[in-house]
């Protein structure tokens, strides 16, 4: 894995030096939740015969619909070498949990957030055993998502230049490796990654490769645009769906930047104060002030990108993924996508409703809860939120 994510090791001490140490407290993320309701005999975990092993069995546990399927063919995971533009590693996710897993895998790769720890990494075993176990990873992990988030490990949407099998031609930095967000421009996302559905004039990195290693940034560019049908690239019948949904991957992009955001923010408290850093090395108030603002921006997607074409997928993402949370008496969520100058209809991100947002460190939530009333004054989304939102701090209504 190192050889393929050089990115990490320069970082990696700096990394280590600052995730917190393991308590003995009770882990309240979807696995460990789901791991209780197994021990209680009100779940289980199942192998079936449908081809898929464990993995339909674990989506269904965890919430998690196939329609949020997206797929990534780049050499970038703890698995890599089962991974290629035949066999991409397929994603699926909610708010709070996102799973992997790979053609003829050994591991199925799980990330789940816990309101304390943050990102918690899991895997399990794909042979079939009589009591599968969900293993706790704390090592490995950190190689590839310790770096992209200095204060605690995260996750990330990252685009590469791939050759024909999936290896990143390089990783070392610059424009060849870089996590995408909301504010990436359109053109410099997706490489290494599989991508379904229209957006016009617009056009990016995905559905394509490198074929000459001494041009590793001149991509087949035949074929890769407005793609609603992969079954040309590899078989799409070993998938759940022959999807990697364009709506779903962005709403991924979206709300992986603001998990690693508010994980920041509770890490960099904890240290402040704590002995678990030299003190030259804690954060100060001022780190802490600016990851408050950052959060504040990018909940309101404050310089997200502007679409310059109506954007549309082929799954049914569009249509489940606002079904799954609040509406207020007018029927508006702020799950509604917009689809055709932004991403969402209202800005203001759905991620305000998890348990992580919640459980924010308590100055922290404060900090957010008044930036984002200030500039929310009068607007739709803050009638959405009035009506839908339990226990919101008094002067919001």
């Amino acid at each position: 894995m190192l050889k393929h994510l050089s990115v990490a090791v320069p970082l990696l001490a700096a990394v280590v030096a600052v995730i917190p140490a393991q308590s003995e407290r009770e882990r309240q993320d979807p696995v460990a939740h789901l791991e209780r309701r197994i021990a209680a005999g009100q779940a289980k975990i199942e192998y079936r015969s449908d081809g898929w092993g464990y993995l339909s069995s674990i989506l269904e546990n965890l919430d998690l619909k196939v329609d949020s399927q997206i797929l990534v063919f780049s050499k970038t995971s703890l698995q890599q070498e089962k991974i290629g533009p035949k066999t991409p590693r397929a994603i699926y996710f909610n708010d709070n949990v996102s799973v992997g897993g790979v053609q003829n895998g050994e591991l199925y790769e799980v990330a789940a957030l816990d309101p304390i720890e943050g990102v918690v990494f899991y895997s399990l075993d794909t042979k079939k055993v009589d009591k599968p176990v969900f293993e706790r990873q704390r090592s490995l992990c950190v190689l590839c998502h310790g770096p992209i988030n200095y204060w605690a490990p995260g996750i990330m949407v990252a685009t590469v230049y791939p050759n024909a099998e999936g290896a990143p031609f390089f990783m070392g930095g610059g424009e060849l490796f870089h996590t995408t967000n909301q504010h990436t421009p359109f053109e410099e996302r997706w490489g290494g990654w599989y991508v379904t559905g229209t957006h016009g004039s617009m056009k990016h990195l995905g559905n394509t490769w490198a074929p000459d290693p001494y041009y590793p940034v001149e991509m087949i560019a035949e074929g890769t645009q407005n793609v609603t049908d992969l079954s040309a690239k590899f078989d799409t019948s070993k998938y759940f769906v022959p999807t990697s949904d364009l709506i779903a991957l962005m709403t991924f992009e979206h709300q992986t930047r603001l998990t690693n955001l508010i994980v920041a923010v509770n890490a960099q408290y904890r240290f402040m104060t704590s002995n678990e850093l030299p003190a030259a090395k804690r954060p100060t108030q001022a780190d802490i002030d600016k990851t408050i603002q950052e959060i504040v921006k990018y909940m309101l997607f404050e310089d997200e990108l502007l679409l310059i074409s109506p954007i549309k997928g082929v799954s049914t993402f569009t249509t489940t993924f606002p079904q799954r949370g609040p509406r207020d008496s007018k029927g508006r969520s702020l799950r509604d996508f917009d689809l055709q100058t932004r991403l969402f209809r209202y800005p203001l991100s759905f991620m305000i409703y998890t348990e992580l947002f919640d459980t924010m460190n308590p100055q922290a939530l404060e900090g957010v809860y008044r930036g984002l009333y200030e500039k929310l004054k009068g607007s739709e989304a803050l009638e959405i939120l009035r009506e839908t939102k339990p226990n919101l701090p008094s002067y919001w209504h």
